[in-house]
């Protein structure tokens, strides 16, 4: 049976073999712009459709998704296939876009007749396509994410010229392109006219060593023609590019210094633009070396995504991540799961970040049907996993940037894997093969692993994981040095655990970092019928089969705005460690792969309560990678109080990245500790007591319900509690992707629905004292909560004691604190404690320890899922105040967690975008002793178990009183 192309299991025909991109100085025309286009239901019809009204056919941007400008909807599946495993064939509802272009070309181009030929490129379509030029077909390729080439100079005419492309949603090559995104269709990459003069140089390969021993660098250049090679830094002037060429006293090219070298090669017909960067990559001793050195990935995955043009990204886009990745301290990428733009590897050469350059390759869906007809063990689909690698590696072969080529991403186990992997070995044998998906590792040179515990990934460090499958397996695997792909998932409010994965990778030398998943969150803007933005995810396009909001699972939210995760893992890697040293000295660890702290400059203050009082810089040695530092500090001021030292290192000079003074790297250190005791009984020299006043209890400024026993008034604040809570609404890594997610158990147990029984509220020694029994129904789990409040004239105390009782058995609780309402107008909010962004106990690295202030609706993080969110930790008092100043204060012993929110953490739970969060007539608190850890749940390790809140005995003290301006 003939199949139709679109269903070919091959890469495709008519086009050129693979080869390098290029800076070249040959005629070259862009053909991106507006292009004529049509949305065809099928892919049924055979002939070209070179209708004569096609220039009255919709206008669409090239490059562009045609699901993004007004033809279908976009769909986000994660595993699952959008249509039947039926491989190679695709369903009949296929829709196709056909693509129009006329351009005229300029007048001195150069033609066949001169020796020349032309090559009309594609540097992205997706899925499959079929070209045409002048109404002549050039032939059809798959391979959304890679380059193809035509030769179409013999078609060429004077003057105008009309290209047609016709465009398949669904192909053969759908099947190696599960990858995790949203299915959107189209040119979503450049398209570009090539002139190739005669005795051009169709390809070149550089070989840039670097011998570390001796600092030489040793040059050689694989040309497809006789060439010539001018460094004029290093004194090559048009010499042989063959070489080798060593060269003493070389600047070795790394991610922290990415030092590049301007060079050329020229034909008669042509020259191209180098920029060579020197480095040698090995796996040696059971370490990946870079320059003789251990390296450790801080690093990140990346999709190309931007919320409006999808995969369809710009040079200004690529740069802004680049510059945020340098920023929060990223050293390393991992193009998940395809060759980017190539435009983004030379931002990664020029500003330094390390590359792990993967293929556009993932059958992942194939898991759902025990991996039957998987494409990478089957033969009939070899040539196309070949043709992906291949095209992979020619293209990207010459950027100093990648370290590792990535076979593809979770497709299983097969022999057209470890074809691939003898591929790339044969063709570049200086860049180390990796894969994920194949534990035993038998044909890759790295271990890697996606979410692995940190029980498991402690054990790989000690090279005491579980064994291979075969004796001979297993000893080249634990010969190997080991990466975590992808872990910390990144979805919604975390991820938590970064740092003891930190302190695993850093006490193992086996083990070299990893990849947080992922870079940003694929959130597609759209409007409520208000007009107020929110971003879509998957079911928000009507579609049958999707994956809800796993789509968005980013360090960046979909503006690029850095999410607190980004900022946690931004301390949590930082190349410079801030830590107390011997007395009066300050620590200071270089934890950089190459560089000396030489660049950075160091400054110190001292807060009292939060206020500066003392500041100054501190002189720092240069000190190498590796070492470390103990600056004598300077005489601190005598302080009163809870302060504390903060010491920064900041950029001394402008990087090309960053201007000076950005903060690379912070520690805080006590300087005096706040008041040990908790304050007597009472809060104040005159101590109130209790007594019954109509129709309530007052003590103090306070007001009490007496059937209740809940406060209703502090002074002239009407207020509404507070009393016990633990519910919160759930994270998405308490939901998680498991039959275990702690979400479940929670609601199992009747956690949300908790109910409160007031037992007793009467005086008792002076206090008034509530005791009130909390339980969810169907169970006798229950919480006994005594709340012993004592006041002055100006202010209450309160004492809050929590007895478990019951058999709670593995239950945890989401947290564990007070729930109260005041005015809504009361939105200006100050506090001494962790900020100012938001903390929990497994991602507070982050916060220091200062006094901020915010309004309520800066206080919120507006994840795109909306869920439990801006929690600040450790406050030692906080005030909620109107404009004018007045409100309620509230202090703690020895500290206490709070939120302050327009909604409930009802209403939080029940929204499903921010547009669903409307604010109330009040302002809702927490007052918490604790909260559940975060975790990396929604798709890796919980919760780890120092983190895990379980339900004991606990005491909370607590002291409100009025707040006034000054």
């Amino acid at each position: 049976m003939d199949l139709p192309y679109y269903e070919d299991p091959g890469p495709g025909t008519g086009f050129e073999p693979a080869r390098a991109t290029a800076r070249s100085n040959a005629p070259a025309l862009s053909l991106n712009g507006n292009w004529r286009f049509r949305l065809r239901p099928t892919a049924a019809d055979p002939a070209p459709g070179f209708d004569a009204d096609w220039e009255n056919w919709d206008e669409i941007p090239v490059p562009g998704h045609w699901q993004l400008h007004g033809h279908g909807s976009p769909a986000y599946t994660n595993v699952r296939y959008p249509f039947p495993v039926d491989p190679p064939h695709v369903p009949d509802e296929n829709p196709t876009g056909e693509y129009r272009r006329a351009f005229d070309l300029p007048e001195h181009w150069l033609w066949p007749e001169q020796g020349a030929r032309t090559l009309l490129r594609f540097e992205g379509v997706d899925s499959c396509f079929r070209v045409w030029l002048n109404g002549e077909l050039l032939g059809h390729a798959a391979g959304s994410r890679l380059a193809h080439e035509f030769e179409v100079g013999r078609l060429l005419r004077p003057g105008r010229n009309t290209v047609a492309v016709r465009v398949h949603q669904w192909s053969a090559g759908s099947y190696l392109e599960d990858q995790d995104m949203w299915w959107l269709s189209g040119i979503f990459r450049d398209v570009t006219l090539l002139a190739r003069p005669r005795a051009s140089l169709d390809d070149h390969f550089v070989h840039a060593g670097y011998e570390h021993a001796t600092g030489t660098g040793v040059l050689r250049v694989e040309t497809s023609t006789p060439a010539v090679l001018s460094v004029p830094e290093l004194g090559l002037h048009r010499v042989d590019p063959a070489g080798p060429h060593r060269v003493p006293g070389i600047q070795p090219w790394s991610a922290e210094e990415p030092r590049l070298y301007d060079a050329v090669l020229s034909t008669p017909g042509e020259t191209v633009d180098l920029r060579i960067g020197f480095r040698s990559i090995a796996v040696e001793d059971g370490l990946l070396r870079v320059n003789g050195r251990r390296i450790v990935f801080r690093g990140v995955n990346r999709h190309e995504w931007h919320p409006e043009q999808g995969r369809a990204l710009d040079r200004a886009t690529m740069l802004r991540d680049v510059l945020l990745m340098k920023r929060h301290n990223i050293n390393a990428v991992r193009t998940s799961h395809y060759p980017p733009h190539p435009d983004f590897l030379d931002l990664c050469d020029q500003y330094g970040l390390w590359v792990i350059d993967e293929c556009d390759l993932e059958t992942h869906g194939f898991e759902e049907v025990g991996w039957r007809g998987n494409p990478t063990d089957d033969p009939i689909w070899q040539e196309a996993c070949l043709d992906r690698i291949e095209r992979t590696v020619e293209r990207d072969k010459n950027h100093p940037s990648i370290l590792l080529w990535s076979l593809g991403n979770e497709s299983g186990t097969g022999q057209n894997l470890e074809a691939m992997a003898a591929w790339c070995h044969t063709r570049d044998p200086e860049r180390p093969v990796h894969y994920e998906g194949d534990w035993d590792s038998p044909y890759v040179d790295v271990y890697s692993r996606m979410y692995a515990s940190h029980e498991e990934v402690e054990a790989i460090g000690r090279r005491a994981e579980a064994p291979a499958s075969t004796p001979e397996r297993d000893a080249h695997r634990r010969a190997l040095p080991f990466i975590q792909c992808e872990y910390a998932h990144a979805m919604g409010n975390g991820p938590g655990g970064l740092t003891e994965y930190q302190d695993l990778f850093e006490r193992y030398e086996r083990l070299q970092g990893g990849f947080v998943w992922e870079w940003i969150d694929h959130g597609i803007p759209r409007h409520a019928p208000d007009g107020t933005l929110y971003h879509a995810y998957g079911g928000d396009f009507g579609e049958p089969l999707h994956d809800g909001n796993f789509i968005a699972d980013g360090l960046l939210f979909p503006d690029r705005t850095p999410s607190p995760g980004l900022v946690e893992y931004q301390k949590v890697i930082a190349p410079v460690r801030i830590t107390a040293g011997r007395p009066g000295t300050v620590r200071i660890d270089n934890r950089y792969d190459f560089r000396s702290l030489a660049h950075l400059a160091f400054t110190w203050t001292v807060e009292q309560e939060g206020i500066p009082v003392a500041h100054g810089t501190l002189a720092v040695p240069e000190t190498a990678t590796g070492e470390y530092a103990e600056p004598a500090l300077p005489q601190l001021p005598d302080t009163v109080g809870e302060s504390w030292l903060t010491v920064r290192a900041v950029l001394a000079g402008d990087q090309p990245w960053a201007e000076a003074g950005h903060e690379v790297a912070w520690g805080q250190l006590p300087v005096t500790g706040r008041t040990p005791a908790v304050p007597d009984s009472t809060p104040g020299p005159a101590p109130a007591r209790p007594r019954r006043g109509g129709t309530a209890v007052a003590l103090g400024p306070g007001r009490f319900d007496p059937a209740s026993g809940l406060l209703l008034r502090l002074g002239e604040l009407p207020v509404d509690g507070p009393r016990l809570d633990i519910w919160r609404a759930p994270t998405d890594n308490d939901r998680g992707g498991q039959e275990l997610a702690v979400a479940r158990a929670w609601l199992a147990a009747g956690l949300d629905r908790m109910r409160h029984r007031t037992v007793a509220a009467e005086p008792e020694d002076g206090a008034y004292v509530v005791r009130t029994r909390v339980a969810p129904a169907a169970t006798d789990l229950a919480l006994l909560a005594t709340y012993r409040w004592s006041g002055a004239e100006e202010s209450l105390r309160l004492d809050l004691s929590v007895e478990t009782e019951g058999d709670w058995g593995g239950l945890t609780l989401p947290r564990l604190g007070l729930r109260m309402t005041v005015p809504a107008v009361l939105d200006q909010v100050a506090w001494f404690g962790l900020g100012p962004g938001e903390s929990y106990r497994d991602s507070r690295q982050a916060a220091r320890i200062g006094r901020f202030a915010l309004d309520v609706d800066a206080l919120q993080t507006p994840y795109v899922m909306p869920q439990e969110n801006g929690n600040r930790s450790d406050a030692r008092w906080a005030t909620f105040t109107d404009t004018s100043g007045h409100g309620l204060r509230v202090e703690g012993w020895p500290g206490f967690d709070f939120t302050a929110r327009r909604w409930t953490a009802e209403d939080l739970d029940a929204a499903r975008h921010t547009t669903d969060l409307k604010p109330r007539d009040r302002l809702y608190l927490t007052l918490d002793l604790a909260h559940q850890g975060i975790g990396s749940g929604s798709c890796g390790p919980a919760a780890l178990p120092q983190h895990k809140l379980i339900p004991a005995d606990a005491l909370l003290t607590l002291h409100f009183s009025p707040e006034r301006p000054g």
